[in-house]
């Protein structure tokens, strides 16, 4: 994996991951716009994490921090580059980060349906926690 270079995004890379999550990522949230991705930046830059191989983008990983909470998201690896260690790679980023935050829990955000995904976060320690289920509501229309 010395080949792989992990780096926080800029606003300059946002039309670039919206289009590798629509190849990449599985489902959509109701953030994936150019306005979403660019408040996530500019409120906390080192957030997002892009993961470049040859200088092309194969994966992704949200690692949020809001002082309380280490929430994980759109971790997405290229169809391409699967099974290539890159997965771990960005959760392991995302880990060190909350560590030096002082996070005490990573909680990965894993679609029911994705199974393939659940390999993916237990191979990494992660379990699921069944007593909890998310709740939402759209703040617009």
């Amino acid at each position: 994996m010395s080949d792989l270079h992990i780096r926080p995004a800029g606003l300059t890379d946002i039309d670039t991951v919206l289009r590798f999550w629509c190849e990449a990522a599985e489902g959509t949230s109701i953030s994936d716009d150019h306005d979403g991705v660019a408040r996530l930046i500019s409120r906390d830059p080192e957030a997002l994490l892009l993961a470049e191989r040859d200088g092309r983008l194969v994966g992704t990983v949200i690692a949020g921090f809001d002082g309380w909470r280490c929430p994980v998201y759109r971790l997405a690896v290229h169809p391409g580059s699967r099974r290539q260690g890159i997965a771990t790679a960005l959760v392991e980023a995302a880990e060190e980060r909350f560590l030096a935050l002082g996070g005490r829990r990573a909680d990965a955000m894993v679609l029911e349906a994705n199974e393939r995904a659940h390999h993916t976060w237990a191979a990494g320690g992660y379990h699921r926690e069944d007593h909890w289920r998310r709740w939402v509501k759209p703040l617009t229309d």
